[in-house]
């Protein structure tokens, strides 16, 4: 009888709706505003890759292993690489990176041991369209140009 009562008079429903309206309070309420305020990301949090170069010579750090392509579980890593005759040391020809397949888990950058690749904090990379989804070297390189928003 009990049972029946309380599905008659709503009782669950209302207990629930309670504690709804009881943390819609104002001050309960947080919103941020978004492209106004860049919200803060988080110390470990991975983003958009980026190819790291020698300040020093503006190469490229990566020495073509393709370690990063092997430890990457989605394949989306491509790297062609071709030896140099005079110093006998394989050098980077292409390297592309599929943003639109990639799940930023940061096994790429921890494979690599020259640090070249890194995930960075950068987070703004949706579009309507998936050109351009596949980065290149240069891409790599410049990293992802943010859109700042002006009202």
């Amino acid at each position: 009888m009990r049972k029946l009562l309380r599905t008659i008079f709503l009782v669950d429903l209302i207990q629930g709706l309670w504690v709804t309206f009881r943390n819609q309070h104002p001050k309960n309420i947080y919103t941020e505003q978004y492209p106004a305020q860049r919200p803060r990301i988080a110390e470990r949090f991975r983003g958009a890759p980026r190819l790291n170069i020698n300040p020093e010579t503006g190469e490229t750090l990566c020495i073509a292993c393709d370690l990063c392509a092997l430890a990457c579980p989605e394949n989306l890593i491509v790297v062609s690489s071709e030896r140099n005759k005079q110093t006998r040391r394989k050098e980077l020809t292409t390297f592309t990176y599929d943003t639109s397949r990639c799940m930023f888990c940061g096994l790429c950058e921890d494979a690599c041991p020259v640090d070249a690749l890194e995930l960075t904090q950068d987070f703004e990379l949706a579009s309507y369209t998936r050109e351009g989804a596949i980065w290149d070297r240069q891409m790599l390189e410049e990293g992802p140009k943010p859109t700042w928003y002006r009202y």
